[in-house]
């Protein structure tokens, strides 16, 4: 990024709803974490894990590549497994095609877990989000963060139902 000669500010609309923004998603997030912790004793971050993985051929991931789907630092996500791991929720193993590489696989348990705790997370996310806002916003809302995590490089589509085949078998996140 070039060095800037001028700031180039935030109006007062742009600042309103860039705060918004902040202390939404803190909110949002704060309360969704603490449904699921209630409820199922998972963090958001370790029902993300499960999810992906069970989205995965055979439930397993490189670590790797779970880092960079779930935008998490490498050494964040080792921890959290590592946690998951003595929990009996997920295993780790080398990766049989590259011997650096390690693999994240879910285990039974683990699956069981993240199938118990999907119904009451699903609720949540309805309570505290979907159903406080109209259809119309929901997709408009699932297109800007579509926009969003391309420059993270997610490789996501824009939730406009071109996937909507492949995601009707995952289990709502």
């Amino acid at each position: 990024m070039p060095a800037l000669t001028e700031p180039r500010w935030l109006d007062a609309d742009q600042q309103r709803s860039w705060r918004a923004l902040l202390r939404g998603s803190a909110k949002l997030f704060e309360d969704l974490n603490h449904d699921l912790e209630r409820d199922s004793g998972l963090s958001l971050n370790e029902y993300e894990v499960l999810v992906r993985l069970s989205e995965a051929d055979g439930r397993t991931m490189r670590m790797s590549a779970l880092a960079a789907d779930l935008v998490h630092s490498r050494s964040r996500l080792t921890h959290t497994i590592r946690r998951m791991e003595s929990d009996g929720l997920v295993e780790r193993s080398t990766c049989a095609m590259d011997r650096r590489g390690v693999n994240c696989t879910m285990t039974l348990a683990g699956f069981a877990r993240l199938e118990a705790a999907a119904p009451h997370h699903v609720e949540s996310v309805r309570e505290r989000l979907v159903d406080r806002i109209t259809p119309a916003q929901m997709r408009e809302l699932g297109v800007i963060m579509a926009v969003l995590a391309e420059d993270a490089g997610s490789g996501e589509s824009a939730p406009d139902g071109r996937d909507a085949d492949a995601r009707s078998e995952r289990i709502a996140s």
